[in-house]
């Protein structure tokens, strides 16, 4: 027996020698502090079976043993200090007396049915040390989290942030003459299904942390344990919600915001949203996992309470956002927000996969779906947006018109999100279908759909706001007075549908080739249009009729200088006016003025020559080369006149 205890003794040397080590795996470390306990209780095994059928002697035992182990847990009661700033040795034996006291208190459990009697009182004194032990050992769980935690630094992840969209900074309500640029497109966002798990609290102190939080639960004491992990780490996580720059904002404050304050928070909460879940969640999980792995589902309660608050903030802001006004520059923004909560619902499953995360995985698909809701409404609700947007004033110089731009890079914008807006308006229809002239009817849903990823839903919504913007088009043509300037207008805004949709892959899927053939010979019936109003009468002005003497067969020489006369004046008028007009699109400029320069200038010299023996020089004004270089000055939104520029 004097062998047994001499080995037991040594072992426990060794242990508590070891375990004072700080380069000691973590592994190594829990199990030579499960080794000394386990030694500690060997020690006592024979004598607690001596004591069975002798119990006088062996309360006089456990009082004994039970005076040590208060002597040695009261001996911290009220000291200020930490028991790991005395290092690891003087921490584990401090837990070893605690384990030991809790093994007393079942032992006497066990002996004393009746709550009287001297078993009783020594049952009542081990609660009490126990009771003051836990109280310590919360504390110093708590301070363990506290002054160990490790700074988050998002700035540092591997996560790119949404940037600046086309149609996300102004109302389409509120036009006026400005331009929208063209181009921009919606940055890819990072979707990686690993989970990246970070370092919260140092590596070092799981161990102690878990030690800790085993002899609590233990001890019966695991709602203390758990509740102080969860205060701890409801702050940590507040603190990085204030790092990711995310505000706690009540639905008032949300629905008083101006838009451009609300368009920050929304990009912002995006990344926010990816990063908290992707990076800290399953960081915070990983942290409460290793802690708690031996408490039963502890480290999920725990988890789920002390990341509720910070989840349902961020939630919250989705569904402010999601009741808020359906006005379209919202749309982009909330179908990001919609992306990445549909992106992120199962790794938050994977993260509250059990009872104690259930009202938080709901309430996700609960703004999943106002979100949803939100952005199919706003959808639908933009067609009435450009129906309605109309102006008291024709848009100066013909050129491509502010909500043609808009329009048009909004759509474009949206085919990023086909995905989405296929899937909710899969099953919409429309009450109202738009009827169609021949010749601005749609392709067929054979045209647009076969073989595409989009929706029938959605490509006639597509087709029909297109409709909508023409018919929008057409009556914004009708405040010019001058004929040729409503055909150059209607044709520089069709030509820009046609090239926007050619150059998109995706729009020219949804609308079809047919679709973009009409188009095509829309604008250029229009530039045909713009032709014959603005020169067959300047033309008209220099045929061969009408310019005989009466009575005779010889040309009029009054007759001719009066018809050079007049086109010359006609020609500066339209030199005058339409330099100052607008056909931003180089090619089509181009292809205008030739078409124009053929025609004219084949006129004018047919006309000048036939008839040059009975014109005199002086009355030449210009040669057809300087007519065919004038015409080169069309059209660049420069007003020019040509009086006084007589040839000499």
């Amino acid at each position: 027996m004097e062998e047994e205890e001499n080995l037991i003794a040594a072992l426990q040397h060794i242990a508590n020698s070891l375990g004072a080590k700080r380069n000691l795996t973590e592994d190594a470390r829990k199990k030579l502090a499960d080794l000394g306990i386990q030694l500690a209780s060997i020690t006592r095994a024979n004598t607690e079976d001596n004591c069975v059928g002798h119990q006088e002697d062996g309360v006089s035992e456990y009082e004994e043993q039970l005076n040590a182990l208060q002597a040695k847990i009261m001996s911290w009661d009220g000291n200020p200090s930490l028991l790991w700033d005395f290092g690891a040795e003087e921490a584990y034996g401090y837990l070893r007396s605690v384990d030991e006291a809790r093994k007393l208190a079942e032992k006497l459990e066990s002996l004393c049915p009746e709550k009287d009697g001297r078993e009783a009182d020594l049952l009542r004194r081990v609660h009490d040390v126990l009771q003051t032990a836990m109280t310590r050992l919360e504390d110093e769980f708590m301070h363990l989290l506290v002054n160990n935690r490790l700074p988050f630094e998002p700035e540092h992840m591997s996560f790119r942030s949404t940037e600046e969209d086309t149609v996300d900074g102004s109302s389409i309500i509120s036009f006026g003459e400005e331009s929208v640029d063209d181009g921009a497109h919606r940055d890819s966002m990072s979707r990686s299904s690993e989970d990246y798990v970070v370092e919260l609290v140092h590596p070092d102190v799981i161990p102690d942390l878990k030690c800790i939080a085993n002899l609590m639960f233990d001890s019966n004491y695991g709602r203390e344990c758990s509740q102080a992990f969860i205060n701890v780490r409801k702050d940590a996580l507040d603190d990085c919600l204030f790092t990711l720059e995310v505000e706690q904002l009540s639905i008032e404050d949300v629905q008083r915001m101006e838009w451009s304050s609300l368009n920050s928070k929304m990009r912002r909460w995006v990344r926010a949203f990816k990063i908290f879940v992707r990076i800290y969640l399953a960081s915070e999980k990983w942290l409460a996992d290793q802690i708690f792995s031996e408490t039963g589902s502890a480290g999920s309660v725990c988890f789920a309470e002390s990341s509720k608050t910070s989840l349902l903030q961020l939630l919250n802001f989705g569904e402010a956002v999601s009741i808020g006004p359906k006005k379209p520059e919202r749309l982009i923004r909330v179908l990001d927000m919609y992306e990445v909560l549909t992106d992120l619902i199962p790794e938050i499953d994977s993260l509250y996969f059990d009872d104690a995360g259930l009202c938080l995985r709901t309430e996700c698909r609960h703004v999943l779906a106002s979100l949803g809701t939100c952005a199919k409404s706003t959808f639908l609700e933009f067609e009435n947006a450009v129906a309605s947007n109309a102006s008291a004033n024709a848009f100066p110089g013909g050129g491509v018109h502010p909500i043609t731009k808009y329009v048009m890079n909004y759509m474009r914008a949206l085919m990023d999100y086909s995905r989405i807006l296929s899937g909710l308006l899969k099953d919409e229809e429309r009450e109202d279908p738009v009827t169609y002239s021949p010749d601005t009817s749609p392709s067929s849903e054979d045209d647009v759909i076969r073989g595409s990823p989009y929706s029938s839903s959605m490509a006639s919504h597509f087709q029909s706001f297109i409709s909508t913007l023409e018919s929008n088009l057409e009556s914004r043509s009708k405040m010019y007075k001058d004929e040729a300037l409503k055909h150059l207008f209607l044709m520089n805004n069709l030509h820009y549908i046609a090239e926007k949709v050619k150059k998109s892959s995706e729009l020219r899927t949804v609308l079809g080739d047919n679709w973009i053939r009409k188009c095509n010979g829309k604008f250029q019936k229009h530039a045909r249009s713009y032709e014959r109003a603005t020169w067959s009468s300047i033309l008209y002005l220099i045929r061969d009729e009408g310019i005989l003497d009466p009575g005779s067969n010889s040309v009029s020489r009054t007759l001719l200088k009066e018809r050079l006369h007049s086109f010359y004046l006609a020609f500066e008028e339209v030199y005058k006016n339409q330099t100052g007009w607008s056909v931003p699109d180089r090619q089509l400029r181009d292809d205008l003025i030739i078409t124009t320069s053929l025609m004219v200038i084949q006129g004018y010299r047919t006309f000048v020559g036939r008839h040059a023996s009975n014109i005199s020089d002086k009355h030449i004004k210009y040669s057809a080369d300087d007519l065919e270089n004038y015409l080169q000055d069309l059209f660049e939104k420069t007003p020019k006149s040509l009086h006084g520029s007589h040839r000499k």
